[in-house]
């Protein structure tokens, strides 16, 4: 979003301890455990690369996870995998990335990847790899000085997928591939509802994009806070109201979703970070939205707790404002579990969550 620059546990969660991660690491690393008021919880993070801000992430499972971010210092931009469980990140970034802020990440396995740079013009790019970073291809480089990317999500398989921009000429555009990221086609704009001067999406997970089955769905903020859907592959949507309070920094943060219809959005307002007041809405149908409870810190992202049923955590770091909290009814109501926040949070069906954020900071959770 161009007005906010760089603005995405396993079974039971509730009365069962979480191991977290083993505590060996590489040099340089900082681990510690967040036990998380009493609730089961035990976080173990670790500090990877502090001038680096973690916002994109994708768990594939226990021991493989991806991680992306942007330089506080204008350095290049970071990409960073494990394969032991976070016992050690490698450095697998493409090369020449100074100023790229890299914001999302869509990972298939331990080998194939893609990640989305955002920004105005030529910074919103796409690179691709299947041989676990090692090489890059840059596989979509925007020409359009108008657009500017912030997420992006692949349907089940792994083949389809879409990217998200803010507003051009009236109307969020949508960005398609079906060749699993190879190329990129941008998709027609005659089924996409006019935007709301002002209107715009956030870059803050990852997830202001997500697919649900053979659904998408998207979010957006400013003037309107809506959710968006599509059933055909991104070439037709509906936009609904979100109930959540739209603002200059306010609106959908992330959306995620338990089956195709029935899910959850979260948000609230960068400029009140405190302020989780109605920051929570709930969908059983994928159409209406419904406000649910709320929170004590803002929410960018949230993660259904496999084989939770309706356990859903939510995640968000805002300077010193922080938290991560958890629903036992599908979103609401909540309780925090925890001081710590992150920009980003992952789960996985094998039972592991993990979640990114600012200062180099990766966390897992696990059983």
């Amino acid at each position: 979003m161009r007005r906010l620059g760089n603005l995405a546990l396993s079974t039971l969660l509730v009365g069962a301890a979480f191991a977290g991660g083993p505590a060996a690491a590489g040099p340089g690393h900082d681990h510690r455990h967040d036990h998380g008021h009493g609730h089961g919880l035990s976080f173990t993070e670790s500090v990877i690369d502090a001038d680096q801000g973690f916002r994109g992430l994708d768990a594939v499972d226990r021991r493989t996870a991806w991680v992306t971010g942007g330089s506080a210092s204008g350095g290049p931009g970071r990409v960073f995998r494990t394969v032991d469980g976070g016992r050690t990140w490698q450095d697998v970034s493409p090369p020449d990335t100074t100023g790229l802020l890299f914001r999302d990440v869509e990972a298939r396995s331990a080998t194939e990847a893609v990640i989305l740079a955002i920004g105005p013009g030529d910074a919103s790019r796409i690179y691709r790899t299947t041989d676990g970073g090692a090489t890059w291809t840059a596989a979509f480089v925007n020409d359009d000085p108008a657009a500017f990317y912030d997420c992006m999500a692949f349907f089940p398989g792994g083949r389809k997928g879409l990217a998200l921009s803010d507003p051009v000429a009236g109307k969020f555009r949508i960005l398609a591939t079906r060749d699993a990221g190879r190329s990129w086609t941008v998709l027609p704009s005659s089924g996409m509802p006019a935007a709301v001067p002002t209107e715009a999406g956030f870059a803050a997970s990852g997830d202001c994009l997500v697919t649900a089955g053979r659904s998408a769905y998207f979010g957006s903020g400013g003037a309107v806070s809506r959710v968006f859907r599509s059933d055909d592959r991104g070439l037709t949507w509906t936009a609904t109201d979100s109930t959540i309070p739209p603002g200059e920094a306010a609106g959908v943060f992330a959306l995620a979703f338990r089956t195709p219809t029935e899910g959850v959005a979260v948000g609230g307002d960068f400029a009140e970070p405190a302020d989780g007041v109605d920051a929570v809405a709930t969908t059983r149908d994928g159409w209406t939205w419904r406000n649910a409870g709320d929170l004590t810190h803002l929410a960018e992202d949230a993660a259904y707790v496999p084989r939770g049923g309706h356990l859903l955590l939510v995640t968000g770091q805002s300077g010193d404002v922080m938290g991560t909290s958890l629903s036992r009814d599908g979103g609401r109501s909540w309780t925090k579990v925890s001081d710590s926040g992150w920009h980003a949070l992952d789960c996985t069906p094998d039972g592991s969550c993990w979640a990114a954020g600012a200062g180099g900071r990766v966390a897992r959770l696990a059983r």
